[in-house]
């Protein structure tokens, strides 16, 4: 049976909890750790490494994505990908994700199977599984995913070992997401593939475990922004970091963009959050992986980040509650 022998019409209501269960799970395949996948009390997942890793994040409509900006799919994706990106900051292979869907009860039907669609197509594309979870009733929609990985054998990077003299390196875009946002609340839709940043990031899933294969000492997924993050690991590791503007790449399009727009491109790479790119440090003797350039250096103990040696007097991120 395929997903599409299933009715997805009508709201969540009107399907029902087991009905809405039936529909996004048919048809569906899983990758070879997933030794049971939904349909009963738990999952059950390979770890051939013996070690979990594991990471969880909430999505709230109205917070982290808009369905007049976003289509369903797009926000399913993005849910997983956020996830993802995390497990492969730790150096880990993701294996399996959980989804926690809470959603109105008139919620059409549809919208929660282009969710899940969303949700199995990133996860399938990173070889995890979509492995259970759970739905329940709710004033919005909120939509919670925890993923699991396998380190392999590798020791995990943390924030926490960072040293002074490493290199500091990123893979992935930065500032595209950031400027996605920009032009979405001037009411555009295009650059599409700017726009589309925000609607769903595009994290190098990868990179985190060829960063821990080549010896890095810490890592992290830009989530909040690249300095706000960088200071997290400049916390933990009671390090300073200097990003040097002169190694950031600004891309064509963001300058573009940012001249329409009347932003600072340089100010989306150093401070927008969402692309979910990693940052990692490197002793300066490795040679950095395919896909990794170098932006700085990890500088003297606990004096924080600056940028081309200077603090920098913007807001360096995003923060709830702030």
């Amino acid at each position: 049976m395929s997903s599409h022998d299933v009715s997805a019409g009508g709201t969540v209501a009107e399907l029902g909890e087991f009905g809405l269960i039936r529909v996004v799970t048919a048809g569906r395949t899983q990758p070879e750790s997933t030794l049971l996948g939904p349909g009963d009390d738990a999952a059950v997942v390979a770890q051939p490494d013996g070690r979990v890793v594991a990471s969880t994040d909430v999505l709230v409509q109205g917070v982290h994505f808009r369905l007049d900006w976003s289509t369903p799919e797009q926000v399913g994706r993005k849910a997983v990908a956020v996830n993802l990106a995390d497990i492969a900051a730790m150096g880990a292979v993701p294996t399996s994700v959980l989804v926690g869907l809470a959603c109105p009860a008139d919620t059409p039907a549809e919208v929660v199977k282009g969710l899940t669609d969303g949700m199995w197509a990133e996860a399938s594309g990173a070889g995890a599984g979509v492995v259970g979870g759970d739905m329940v009733q709710a004033g919005q929609l909120v939509v919670s995913i925890t993923a699991l990985g396998d380190l392999g054998g590798r020791t995990p990077v943390t924030r926490s070992g960072a040293r002074p003299g490493d290199v500091v390196a990123v893979c992935g875009r930065l500032g595209w997401a950031a400027a996605g946002l920009a032009v979405l609340h001037r009411g555009f839709r295009s650059p599409v593939t700017v726009a589309n940043a925000q609607r769903y990031p595009e994290p190098v899933y990868a990179a985190g475990p060829a960063a821990a294969d080549a010896g890095a000492t810490a890592m992290i997924d830009v989530s909040d922004g690249l300095l706000a993050d960088l200071g997290h690991v400049a916390e933990a590791s009671d390090v300073g970091i200097d990003v040097r503007t002169g190694l950031l790449e600004v891309h064509p399009r963001l300058v573009e963009v940012g001249t329409a727009l009347g932003n600072d491109p340089l100010r989306w790479v150093l401070t927008g959050g969402e692309d979910h790119a990693l940052a990692a440090t490197f002793p300066p003797s490795v040679r950095l992986p395919e896909g990794w350039r170098g932006i700085g250096m990890v500088t003297k103990t606990g004096s924080g980040v600056t940028v081309d040696g200077e603090v920098y007097a913007e807001e360096s991120g995003w923060e709830h509650w702030r």
